[in-house]
This record gives C-alpha cells, sequence and structure tokens, in this order.
C-alpha cells in the first residue's frame, strides 16, 4: 500500500532550500529539484566520495495534481559497501567503505554466513566513511559483511506538521569478500624451452609446484596435465581445472535482516494519531591427427622438490595449445597453473571443409594456404579424392599473405567418406606441407527397406520382383541374408536399429540389446548417473528434472533378460525408486488424463520381481481385475505370478491369466494378432501390438503348457515383421531376445548341403561347410521385372531375409496426423533473393497435430557446411537467436544441435498448431541437397508428416 503526503508548491520549495543549504562542502549529499516532461518534480539525493564518484542513494517522486503534490516515500533502505578488495588473507585487515547519506551514524558491523560470527559497533562519519575488520580463520572461504546506519535525530532541521526531513533514518549495505585461500593455494609453474614447434615435434613441460609463499611442500604431491587445443576452449572453457576454486566453493549467506524501527522511527507519517517520533538512535607431416585434447595425464608425481617432467608430442594442427597442470598435495592443498605453445612452419595448409556433405552435393572444397615468411614464394599444390588425383594449382604467394585455393567438387553416390590428401610443394626449395581428412558423407535420398519378408527354406522359392516405379534405378537392390538359425536372420532388424537416429535412453539402450553391441552398452552405462533424478528414476534425457518409472522399469526389465548387468549401486537406486513409486512415497503423474496408475505399478513390480524376493503385501495397494488389464499388463501379471510364490491362489490366477491371453490371441492366417489390440496400443508407456507378440514368446516358452503354441507364436510375431522390423525400438529389442530364446531351445537340427540363388543372369551358392554363421549377397535392380529363386540341396531348413531396397524421393507431403509449413526467413542477408556465405537465416516450422501424443520428435536436415546457432558455444550468435526465437508456448525436452539436422523431442504434443523456429548460418558455397523433414511420434511411427526439402545454393 502507497502512502502519500500532501504538500503545497511553497512546501517543496522550502524543502529543497534546506537541503541545499545543508549540503556538504565534498559534497556527501547534495539534493537536487528536477521537472520531467511528465509534470512532476523528483528530489534525487547523491553521495560522493573523494575521488569525485558519484552513486544515487535515495530518490523521491512528487506528483503534481493541481494546486497540491503528493510526496511518494522511496522503499529503499539500502547502501553500497565497497571492500578494499575482493580477497584477504588471515591475519589482514579488511577496510569497507560505506556510502551512506549521513554525516554522522553509529554502525553495527556483522559478519554474516551460517549465522552471525561477529558483531561491532563503530561511529563513522561522512569524512572517514569506513570500518575495518580483521580477518579470522572461521572466515574461509567467504563471508558477508553487513553495515547496519542508524542516524539520530536532525536537531536543526525543524519537523512540520506533514513532514519530518530531521527525523531519525537508518540504512543497511551488504559487501562480500573471499578470505583464506593462501593457505590451501598452491602455486603451479609450467614452462617449456620455447613458445613456438614445429608439428610432430616433441615438448618437454617442466611443472613446479610449491605453497602460496614460495615454500616447498610439506609432503609429496601430484597433478593432472591436460594439452588442449585453445580454438576449443575458444567455444567454452574449461572450468573445471579451477580446483581450488571448487574446494573453496562459495557459500550463501543464510542471515535475513528484519526491523521494526519503522514504527518506532516513523519513516511514514500516519496523520495526528501517529505516535511521537523516537529519539537520538541507538549503539551498534601428412597432418591427419588433429584431435583437439592433445595429452591427458590422469597422474604424474611430483618429486621431492615439487618438480615433473612432461613429454607432449605434437600432432598436425597449427594452433596454440593450452598446457595445464592441475596440482594437489595432501588434503587441503590445491593449484592450477598453465602455459601456452604454437605450432608453426614457414607455410601451412590450413584445412576449410565441412565435416559432413551429402551424396549429390556440388561445393567448392576449400582450403588455405598461408605464407609466414618475410619473402614471396611459388607453390604447385596438388590434391587426391580419395586416392584419385585433381587439378593441379600453381599460386604465388607474398611475405605474410594467405590465399585461398579449392577445387569444384561433385559428391559422387554411394561412398560413405572422402578423404581428401593436399600436398603445397614450394618451388624453390622443395619442402612441403602434406594435409589429410576425411568428411562424412550422407545421404539427401536415403536407402530404404521397401518390403521384406523371413522365409525358412523348406522347398524352393521362386518370387517376381520388380523395381518400384519411382526409385532410383542406380542405388539399391536386393539384399538377401542367410542364416543358420532364426536369431542370427532379423537382419531388417539389424539394419533398423542400426541406423535409428534418434538418441533417448529408451533408444540407446534399446539399439545396444538389439545389435548386441557390448561397447555401445558400456558407453551408456557411463553416461546412466546422469539420468538418474533424485528419486533414483531413470529420465529420457539428462537435461529434463524428473524420470519416469515406466523407462526405468524397462531398462531394468529389459537389462536383466538380456544378461547384462548395470552396476549394483545404480541398480539399487532404481529398484528403491520404483518401490517409492509403488508405495506412493513419490508422485508421477500419467502423460495423459487416463486411469494407468495401477498398469504403471504393476510393470514396476514385474521389474523388481526380477532381481529380488517380492512379498504378496507389495500388491495390497492394487485392485488387479486382469480381464479388464491390457495384454501387456497380462504379461506383466503373469511374470509376477511365476516369481511371488506367496500370492494367495496364486495356481488359480495363473491358470485364469493365461485362459485370458488365449482367448485375445488370434493366429488366423499366418500372423499373430489379439483381438483387443486396439485397446492394447498403450504409446504413451512404449506398449505396442508387436511388442505383447514378441514378449508372449518370452514369457510362455519355458512353461509346458506352451510349448506346442510356441512354434505359432513364433511364426505369427515374425508375419508381423513391417520392411524387416517391428513397429517400435522397444519391440525390435524384446524381439531380438525372443528370437535368439527360441533358437537356442528349438533349433538343433544341423545344416549342411548347399544354397542355390538366382536373380535374372547372376547366380550365387552357399556353401554351408564352409561358412559358420550366415552369409549375405547384394542385387542390383534389374532393369524389368525378373525371378528370384531359392533352392536349398542337403540337410535342414535356412533361414532368409530378403529385402527390397530402395531410393525413392519425396515429391509431395504426406500427412497422417500430422502437418507440416516451413519457411526460410532471412536474418542477415548480403544480397537479396539469393543466399551468401555468412548469410544468416530463420527456419520456420508450423506444425499441426491432429491428435494428442507423447514423445515426438521433429528432424529437420539442415544444408551440409551449415551451422545451428545458439549452441551455447563461444562466439555464437546468442543475441540473434535469442530475439528472432520463438517456440509459442511448447518448449522440447531436449534439442539435438549437428552438422545434419535439427532435432526437437517432445514428451508431449496436445492437438492444435504451433510453431518451432531456430537459426542457421551459411558457410560453404554450391547447391547443397536437403532430405525431406519428418515429424513423428516415437511410440507410434504410424503417426507421422513428411514433407520434400528443395535444393539450397548458396553464392560466395
Amino acid at each position: 500500500m502507497e502512502v502519500f503526503i500532501p504538500m503545497n508548491i511553497k512546501e517543496i520549495k522550502r524543502i529543497a532550500e534546506i537541503c541545499e543549504g545543508k549540503t556538504d562542502a565534498k559534497g556527501f549529499l547534495i539534493c537536487e529539484v528536477k521537472s520531467p516532461v511528465s509534470g512532476n518534480i523528483v528530489l534525487q539525493a547523491y553521495a560522493s566520495d573523494n575521488m569525485g564518484n558519484v552513486a544515487t542513494v535515495h530518490r523521491d517522486v512528487w506528483i503534481v495534481d493541481k494546486e497540491q503534490v503528493w510526496f511518494e516515500l522511496s522503499d529503499s533502505d539500502r547502501i553500497d559497501i565497497l571492500p578494499e578488495k575482493k580477497r584477504y588473507e588471515l591475519g589482514e585487515k579488511a577496510k569497507l567503505q560505506v556510502r551512506m547519506p549521513f554525516r554522522e551514524a553509529t554502525a553495527l558491523i556483522t559478519v554474516e554466513r551460517e549465522g552471525i560470527l561477529d558483531t561491532y559497533i563503530k561511529k563513522i562519519s561522512g569524512k572517514n566513511p569506513t570500518v575495518e575488520i580483521p580477518i579470522k580463520s572461521n572466515y574461509a572461504p567467504n563471508v558477508f559483511i553487513s553495515v547496519f546506519c542508524i542516524r539520530g535525530r536532525v536537531s536543526d532541521i525543524k519537523p512540520t506538521a506533514t513532514v519530518d526531513l530531521g527525523k531519525p533514518a537508518f540504512k543497511l549495505g551488504y559487501a562480500e569478500i573471499k578470505v583464506g585461500w593462501s593457505a590451501n593455494e598452491l602455486k603451479v609453474n609450467v614452462s617449456t624451452d620455447k613458445n613456438i614447434y614445429r608439428v610432430r615435434q616433441k615438448v618437454y613441460a617442466k611443472i613446479k609446484v610449491t605453497k602460496k609463499d614460495g615454500s616447498p611442500l610439506p609432503e609429496k604431491g601430484e597433478v593432472t596435465v591436460a594439452v588442449v587445443d585453445e580454438g576449443l576452449l575458444e567455444l567454452m572453457p574449461n572450468k573445471s581445472w579451477r580446483l581450488l576454486d571448487s574446494m573453496m566453493g562459495r557459500r550463501a549467506n543464510q542471515v535475513r535482516t528484519s526491523t521494526a524501527q519503522m514504527q518506532v522511527v516513523g519513516k511514514r507519517h500516519f496523520g495526528l494519531k501517529a505516535l511521537p517520533h523516537g529519539g537520538g538512535g541507538g549503539k551498534q607431416i601428412t597432418r591427419e591427427l588433429f584431435d583437439t585434447l592433445l595429452l591427458w595425464k590422469g597422474r604424474v608425481l611430483l618429486n621431492d622438490k615439487g618438480e615433473a617432467l612432461v613429454e607432449i608430442p605434437l600432432n598436425d594442427a597449427l594452433t596454440s595449445f593450452r598446457i595445464v597442470a592441475v596440482a594437489h598435495s595432501g588434503v587441503s592443498l590445491f593449484g592450477t597453473g598453465e602455459t601456452s605453445i604454437r605450432t608453426t612452419q614457414e607455410f601451412m595448409l590450413i584445412l576449410g571443409l565441412s565435416p559432413f556433405v551429402r551424396e549429390g552435393d556440388k561445393f567448392r572444397a576449400g582450403f588455405t594456404l598461408r605464407n609466414t615468411t618475410e619473402n614471396k614464394m611459388e607453390f604447385k599444390i596438388s590434391a587426391f579424392l580419395n586416392e584419385e588425383p585433381l587439378s593441379e594449382i600453381n599460386e604465388t604467394i607474398s611475405a605474410g599473405e594467405a590465399k585461398e585455393i579449392g577445387w569444384d567438387v561433385k559428391v559422387p553416390y554411394g561412398v560413405k567418406s572422402l578423404i581428401w590428401e593436399v600436398i603445397a610443394e614450394d618451388k624453390q626449395s622443395g619442402n612441403s606441407d602434406r594435409l589429410k581428412t576425411k568428411q562424412i558423407v550422407g545421404t539427401a535420398i536415403p536407402v530404404r527397406t521397401f518390403q521384406a519378408t523371413l522365409k525358412q527354406i523348406e522347398q524352393p522359392l521362386t518370387l517376381e520382383l520388380e523395381k518400384p516405379k519411382d526409385a532410383i534405378l542406380e542405388r539399391g537392390g536386393i539384399r538377401l541374408s542367410f542364416n543358420r538359425k532364426i536369431s542370427d536372420g532379423l537382419d531388417g532388424v539389424n539394419s533398423f536399429m542400426r541406423d535409428y537416429s534418434y538418441t533417448c535412453m529408451e533408444q540407446k539402450i534399446s539399439r545396444a540389446i538389439a545389435l548386441e553391441d557390448k561397447a555401445l552398452w558400456n558407453k551408456v552405462l557411463a553416461e546412466i548417473p546422469s539420468y538418474l533424478d533424485s528419486d533414483g528414476l531413470l529420465k529420457y534425457f539428462a537435461s529434463m528434472t524428473y524420470g519416469s518409472e515406466t523407462l526405468t522399469s524397462y531398462i531394468l526389465s529389459i537389462s536383466h533378460e538380456a544378461g547384462w548387468n548395470i552396476p549394483v549401486n545404480i541398480r539399487n537406486k532404481m529398484i528403491e525408486g520404483l518401490k517409492n513409486f509403488i508405495e506412493g512415497k513419490i508422485l508421477r503423474y500419467s502423460s495423459l488424463q487416463t486411469a494407468d496408475l495401477s498398469i504403471r505399478k504393476i510393470s514396476a513390480i514385474e521389474a523388481i520381481s526380477r532381481y529380488e524376493k517380492v512379498s504378496s503385501k507389495v500388491l495390497d495397494s492394487i485392485n488387479i481385475y486382469p480381464e479388464l488389464l491390457p495384454t501387456g499388463t497380462v504379461l506383466d501379471w503373469i511374470n509376477i505370478l511365476l516369481r511371488v510364490p506367496d500370492i494367495p491362489e496364486r495356481e488359480k490366477k495363473l491358470n485364469s491369466a493365461q485362459e485370458i491371453i488365449r482367448s485375445r490371441l488370434d493366429l488366423r492366417g499366418t500372423k499373430l494378432s489379439f483381438s483387443n489390440e486396439n485397446r492394447d496400443r498403450l504409446w504413451w508407456l512404449m506398449v505396442s501390438g508387436d511388442l505383447n507378440a514378441v514378449r508372449s514368446i518370452l514369457t510362455f516358452i519355458n512353461m509346458d503348457s506352451w510349448k506346442d503354441d510356441i512354434p505359432k507364436l513364433v511364426n505369427g510375431t515374425l508375419a508381423r515383421l513391417k520392411n524387416g522390423y517391428w513397429d517400435t525400438t522397444t519391440a525390435n529389442a524384446w524381439g531380438v531376445l525372443a528370437m535368439k530364446k527360441f533358437s537356442k531351445k528349438f533349433e538343433s537340427q544341423s545344416l549342411s548341403g548347399d544354397t542355390i540363388i538366382k536373380y535374372g543372369d547372376a547366380q550365387k551358392v552357399i556353401k554351408w561347410s564352409n561358412i559358420q554363421k550366415g552369409q549375405s549377397f547384394n542385387f542390383r535392380w534389374a532393369s524389368k521385372k525378373d525371378k528370384l529363386s531359392i533352392e536349398h540341396k542337403g540337410e535342414g531348413k535356412p533361414w532368409v531375409t530378403i529385402q527390397s531396397l530402395v531410393a525413392m524421393p519425396l515429391k509431395e507431403s504426406i500427412s497422417n496426423v500430422y502437418k507440416i509449413k516451413k519457411k526460410i526467413i532471412p536474418i542477415e542477408q548480403k544480397e537479396q533473393q539469393k543466399f551468401s556465405i555468412g548469410d544468416i537465416v530463420k527456419i520456420s516450422l508450423e506444425i499441426e497435430a491432429q491428435s494428442d501424443m507423447t514423445w515426438v520428435v521433429v528432424n529437420d536436415p539442415i544444408p551440409a557446411g551449415a551451422t545451428i546457432l545458439r549452441t551455447g558455444l563461444g562466439r555464437d550468435s546468442e543475441i540473434i537467436s535469442k530475439e528472432n526465437i520463438k517456440y509459442e508456448w511448447l518448449f522440447p525436452v531436449f534439442e539435438e544441435r549437428s552438422f545434419e539436422a535439427y532435432r526437437a523431442y517432445y514428451d508431449f504434443l496436445p492437438k492444435g498448431k504451433w510453431t518451432l523456429e531456430y537459426i542457421i548460418r551459411f558457410n560453404n558455397a554450391g547447391v547443397f541437397n536437403v532430405p525431406q523433414t519428418r515429424v513423428e511420434a516415437i511410440y507410434y511411427p504410424e503417426m507421422f508428416g513428411e514433407i520434400p526439402n528443395k535444393t539450397i545454393e548458396i553464392m560466395k
């Protein structure tokens, strides 16, 4: 509530005269009257020090209303406290200047942090507004100095009926200082014999560590040495090297100051009924080695003198390197030292290629040749692209000059990378600089599986095959993969999972298990701690706030089924998190407004039961009616019944649950389906019909009552493969495990003899006696319809995966739930109507969803060589991005910015329209192909939208 005091114009002038009349000769308090455009009158008070520095300490606004003026009193009672320096050591005295608007005051000085450490009372004046505090050991690593200034009544300024300028007053200020670092600080000196080296030379860095005062270490210490390209540090400085800063981490002030003096002093005027004002105040070579991390040594021991010598082999980068030594000794001494070196030579080639291009791109492959000498030089420059020579270039470069050279290149089809080798030779001396590098090649029109089938060769097989009408003849074809067992024959699944591009925690785990990639599994395990939330539940992305009980249950279950261990400490946290969720100690709400809490709890209990004994009491909070549950949850319930023996009437409930599954199974024809499949698709819980099918095999494969049905379940589940794979990443991971388990139990028949394959005029023969697992063949598309025939002569029945691989350009937009509109809006453009190197544009995607959906990803490719801005790295155009980006109320939970594409992941997208925008900068000249933009529901991939993208030409 604002309180105003009415005054007339004469009173205002009198107040201004009083203030100006009491101004100190040094200018410690000056009042002046201003008349702003608004018609209000401003009374502003300043404080200045002897150096002439001026700061506003008080500002009151007088609001003119006809003949009267209303005086709005200021609520600001804070003043500036300025320490003489920011850091003090033990035994010193901290000197602080108090910028108060009083001639004299009594100051209550407190040293604060977790509480009040010390208190002092001191008289201060405008002539010497300073306080001194002795520094004590318990002040480390930082403290807050509070100065509470109280001024008594000024006797020579008489109060009036409406205003009292001489009344008592107070001001409060804070200052923070760092304390006592020297006692814990090591002085680390890193030196080299020179500052400039040639590439691939060896550098010997001498490290000397002493205490801050130069005295030797009290005990032997050690250092960690890192040598990093300074270009990388330009993008993002490494603060983790500052070990002492972390050990002496700042502590917050936990003291809060409040006062009731306003009621005594009468800061505001409450009228005639107010009590009398208070009294007199209180008392208180070929250069191809370009790694940015040149060296990392986690532990280098120091000798008795605190010294160490480290050998650093330089690579081929012509740049500057930062040599950093992080030292510690004992439990309380820490320090960091660093130096920089530079690599150079008389002349040098500097890389100018983008790390990524696409098939069919036409671009200028640029390199820079620099002459660092004081003489003019003539060069012969030659280049090899994938070992094929390019045209030779001759250049004359003046002393200290650099020139850009390059070749116009079209990226060929069917290659995975472009390997460059460029040689610049000085014609006079014969000396040369050689540079070797590689560009990754992507596809603008990817080869996809158009159709696929998995069959067991029991009888000779004949198929008529024809290339799809719009497919590119030179790309794709027929791929045949033959295997002894079904578990080895899931080539379509392997291809899908190997090429899968999305990267949440579930997808990383699923890919590792489906591909049986232990290296990827170990890499993901190393990341898992950063994905755990405070409750022990796993998050889909590390940047999210809360973890998911559904994801945690899935990863515990599938890792157990695969026999791949999660570290015990992490696994126990995940299990504890699920227990707390089941007991209601932590809450996780469903992504949709649906009654699925029991479903999620049953899934969590099933996961826990794989690792430890579960009591039937854990089910007390859940009402289980199996006939009403979706099929996936019934499978969870069956697994719980198999593992928890003390459930009342367990056998009866187990038989009843099996009968429910049998009643829902539909094996008419060759494809397995479920009678209530539409209701079984719980996409927000990562559940689909394909997932239920493969999990049925794993659930029943060891049950005698299902022994005769398992081959039918397997054949029906294989018939659900579409384009060679099941619908979701979770279904493919479970499917691989199911087929491995089936092969181990049922496929024991030996395989021998020959398998003969004919397609058109081509013929291949597989001699099973010569191979252990399987063999694959690729056939180019025939120009017209042709026959494929496969016949096995010998014992056993081999499995074959037949894939129709096509590269088919997208000509029109496809909309199935999602509609996409894309705009390219110039922000900074050199020339109108065309794009040039350095132009900055905004990509705007307007997306319309026709249904609510969880876990939706937007994948928008960018031209090769372009850079997505707002990455948070150094020298990024953060200001441009902030001013030009809008999300329109929907924000992704995770964003990927790569050289290929911009991807945004949404954990939930409601029905309606929204706009997604991001900024890119064009860096390379050329004509670039851009694949289609796609919006897709990850766990319901039939719901998607795609639009084709035009070729983009960028001028020099």
